[in-house]
C-alpha cells in the first residue's frame, strides 16, 4: 500500500514536470518557479508570498469645485525575501497630464495637472517627491532600507483636479463625480518580475494587491456618496427614514427606493451639517472607487448568494431619474449576482454589496460599475452582466489584468453569454456573442489579429480587444466542450480555490486545470495561447467506408475546435454529429471522422455555431 502511494505520488510528480516543461515560459516565469513561489501543479509554492498593506484615506470633495484633497496613511508589509531600497508608487491620476503615455489623444476637457504630492513622509520624516512627472509611476527612495517581514509607514497628503471629461473616472456632470485611482498606492511587488512599473496608458487595466481598507469621504450636505466597501455609518450622514430605507433594502428582494428624484428636491436625504463625513470599510480587497451627486436618484435590494449560509448580498444603483434602463439595474444586477454564485462559475459572490452608478465608462471596479446609458434595456443589462462577472476575475483573484488582460475580460466575456443565455434564450446570447465577440476578429485578416494571446497585453495596441475578450473566451468554451460541465467546472474551482486571493499568472491556470481535471491538457493550451493560430475548417471529402462514411476534416486555421457535422441523407433526413476539441489532440492538422449509418449520404457542412469559421466556402461536400 505504502509503496503503490509512493509510485503514485511519483507518478503526480513527474505529470507536474512535464506540465511545467512542456509549455513556452519566459525566463521571468521559470525564475519563479525554480525559487518554489509557484509550483508545476498549479498550485502557489512553498515559497509563495505577496505584500499587502493598510491604507486609512481621507478625501474631500466638494462640487462644484473640481479640486479635490486627500491624505491618507499607508501601512505597507514586505513579505518578500527582499531587501527594499525603495518603493514604486503608482500616480494612476497623472495619465490626465499633459505629455502622458496614452494609446488616443487628448482633447483639453481630459487634460489636468494629474496629482500633486503636498507632503510625503516615511516613518515621520520628510520626503521629497517629483511633482513635475507625468509618469503613472514614480519610485522613492526609502530612508532606511525595509527589510524582509518588516514595514513602513507612509503618511501622504495629497490634491488633483477631477477631469471634466469623464471615462473611467471624472465629472460626470458638475455636480456628479465618480472618483476612481484617486490615491497613491504602492504598486504590486511580486515574485517574478518585481515591482510593476508599466505604465497605465489610458487603454490597459490594472494590477493590485490586495489591502485593508478604511475611506472617509467628506461631502457637503444633500450630497449622496457611494462606494466600494460597508457604509459605517449610515445613521451619521442620513436623516432616519433614508437610513431605515436602506436597513430595510439589506433584506429585500423587492426594490426598496431609498431616496426618489421627489426626495431629492427635498434636500433633506441627509445629515443637515456643512459636510457629512461618510465612512466605508472594506478589507481584503484591491482598490476603492467613489460615486458622488446630488441629484441621482437610489434604489437597492438584494438576494441569496450563498445558499449554505443563507447570505444576502445587497444590490444597489445610482443614477438619473430619466435612465430607463437603470430603473432595471437593481432588480438585474439581483439576477446577476444570484445567477453567477448559483451556476457559472458558481461560487458564492464574495462581497456584501456591489453598486451599478450611472457614467460613461462600462467598467468595473470592487464592488461597483460605472456604466453608460442607453435606450436599449436588454443590452444595458448585458453590459451591466460582464462588469458584475469581474467580480470574480480580477478582483476574487488578483489578475495582472496589465500584463494578461486575457485571464480577466476572456472570462467575463464568457460568463456574459452564459448568463446571456438564461436571461434571452441560446439563439439570441449566440448571435450577440458572435456578433459582439467574435465577427470583428475572424473577419479581419490583418497581422495583428493572429498574434498569439499569450502575447502580453502591455505589448499590443493592435489586436489588444480581440486577445483579451473574444479569442480568450472561446479558448474557455472549447475546453468546457471537451471537458464536459462537471470536470470542467470541477478544474475551474480547482483553480479559483488555489488562488483566490493571490496573483495568478497564465501558467497557474493551465497546470491548475490539468491537474485538477487529471489530464494532461498542455497540447490544448499551447494550441489555443502559444500560436498564431485561427479558426478555419475545410470538409475535403466525404467517403463510403465500412458501417458507414468517413469525413476527411483539414484544419486550415489550426485552433483545436468543436464543430458539428450536418448530414442530409438521401431521404431526406437529417442529423447532427458533434465532434469535440478532443479529436485534434494526436493531429491538430489532419482528421478522419468515422460516421456510422446504413442510410446514404446526400450531403455534409460543418458547422462551429460561435467557433466562426474564416472561410466557410470550404465547409460543405456533397457525395456523388
Amino acid at each position: 500500500m505504502i509503496k503503490s502511494i509512493i509510485l503514485s505520488a511519483f507518478a503526480c510528480l513527474m505529470l507536474a514536470q512535464v506540465q511545467a516543461q512542456d509549455l513556452y515560459m519566459p525566463r521571468d516565469i521559470q525564475h519563479a518557479f525554480k525559487n518554489g513561489t509557484r509550483s508545476a501543479d498549479g498550485k502557489p509554492g512553498k515559497n509563495y508570498w505577496q505584500n499587502y498593506g493598510r491604507y486609512n484615506i481621507t478625501i474631500t470633495a466638494l462640487p462644484p469645485s473640481r479640486d479635490i484633497k486627500g491624505t491618507e496613511q499607508i501601512t505597507y508589509i514586505n513579505n518578500s525575501p527582499d531587501t527594499l531600497r525603495s518603493l514604486n508608487m503608482k500616480l494612476i491620476l497623472n495619465v490626465h497630464r499633459p505629455g502622458a503615455a496614452r494609446f488616443g489623444g487628448a482633447q483639453a476637457d481630459y487634460l489636468t495637472p494629474g496629482i500633486q504630492i503636498d507632503t510625503f513622509l516615511i516613518n515621520g520624516k520628510v520626503k521629497k517627491v517629483n511633482n513635475a512627472t507625468a509618469s503613472t509611476n514614480q519610485m522613492v527612495g526609502l530612508l532606511k532600507p525595509l527589510m524582509p517581514h518588516d514595514s513602513v509607514k507612509l503618511d501622504i497628503a495629497w490634491h488633483f483636479q477631477i477631469s471634466k471629461e469623464s471615462g473611467r473616472e471624472g465629472m460626470i456632470d458638475s455636480t456628479t463625480y465618480y472618483l476612481a485611482y484617486f490615491y497613491p498606492r504602492v504598486s504590486v511587488y511580486d515574485d517574478y518580475n518585481g515591482w510593476d512599473r508599466l505604465p497605465f496608458t489610458d487603454g490597459q487595466e490594472f494590477y493590485n494587491d490586495f489591502n485593508d481598507y478604511t475611506l472617509q469621504i467628506k461631502a457637503p450636505k444633500n450630497y449622496i456618496v457611494w462606494a466600494t466597501g460597508t457604509l459605517q455609518n449610515p445613521n451619521q450622514v442620513l436623516q432616519p427614514e433614508y437610513a431605515k430605507r436602506l436597513q430595510a433594502s439589506m433584506t429585500s428582494d423587492s426594490t426598496i427606493h431609498v431616496a426618489t428624484a421627489a426626495d431629492l428636491a427635498t434636500k433633506n436625504i441627509t445629515a443637515q451639517n456643512d459636510v457629512n463625513t461618510w465612512l466605508w470599510k472594506a478589507n481584503d480587497i484591491s482598490d476603492m472607487a467613489v460615486g458622488i451627486s446630488d441629484h441621482y436618484v437610489w434604489d437597492a435590494a438584494s438576494t441569496i448568494v450563498d445558499d449554505a449560509t443563507h447570505r444576502r448580498a445587497s444590490m444597489q444603483a445610482a443614477f438619473l431619474d430619466n435612465a430607463i434602463d437603470f430603473h432595471h439595474a437593481v432588480q438585474n444586477g439581483r439576477n446577476s449576482l444570484s445567477w453567477l454564485s448559483h451556476n457559472w462559475p458558481g461560487v458564492p459572490y464574495p462581497f456584501p454589496k456591489m453598486t451599478s452608478f450611472q457614467g460613461f465608462a462600462d467598467m468595473e471596479y470592487p464592488m461597483m460599475v460605472n456604466d453608460s446609458h442607453t435606450e436599449d434595456v436588454r443590452f444595458s443589462q448585458f453590459v451591466q452582466d460582464h462588469e458584475i462577472a469581474h467580480t470574480y476575475f480580477p478582483f476574487y483573484m488578483g489578475i495582472n489584468e496589465s500584463r494578461y488582460a486575457f485571464m480577466d475580460e476572456g472570462w467575463a466575456t464568457t460568463f456574459e453569454r452564459l448568463i446571456g443565455a438564461s436571461e434571452v434564450g441560446q439563439e439570441k446570447a449566440d448571435a450577440l456573442y458572435k456578433n459582439f465577440r467574435v465577427e470583428r476578429w475572424i473577419n479581419d485578416a490583418s497581422t495583428a489579429e493572429d498574434l498569439p494571446i499569450i502575447t502580453p497585453s502591455s505589448e499590443l495596441k493592435a489586436g489588444y480587444g480581440n486577445n483579451s475578450y473574444g479569442k480568450p473566451s472561446l479558448s474557455y468554451f472549447a475546453l468546457k466542450d471537451m471537458l464536459g460541465d462537471a470536470l470542467f467546472k470541477k478544474a475551474l474551482h480547482g483553480y479559483m480555490d488555489r488562488w483566490h486571493g493571490k496573483h495568478p499568472i497564465p501558467w497557474d491556470y493551465f497546470n491548475s486545470m490539468s491537474s485538477v481535471s487529471g489530464r494532461n491538457l498542455n497540447w490544448f493550451f499551447n494550441n489555443w495561447f502559444f500560436t498564431n493560430y485561427y479558426i478555419d475548417l475545410g470538409l475535403q471529402n466525404i467517403s463510403k467506408a465500412n458501417g458507414g462514411y468517413t469525413a476527411s476534416i483539414k484544419n486550415i486555421g489550426g485552433f483545436a475546435v468543436p464543430f458539428d457535422i450536418k448530414l442530409t441523407y438521401t431521404d431526406g433526413t437529417t442529423e447532427s454529429i458533434h465532434q469535440t476539441p478532443g479529436v485534434w489532440e494526436k493531429n491538430q492538422k489532419q482528421i478522419s471522422v468515422n460516421i456510422k449509418t446504413t442510410k446514404a449520404i446526400q450531403s455534409a457542412e460543418l458547422d462551429g455555431g460561435i467557433f466562426m469559421d474564416a472561410d466557410v466556402s470550404n465547409n460543405k461536400f456533397t457525395v456523388k
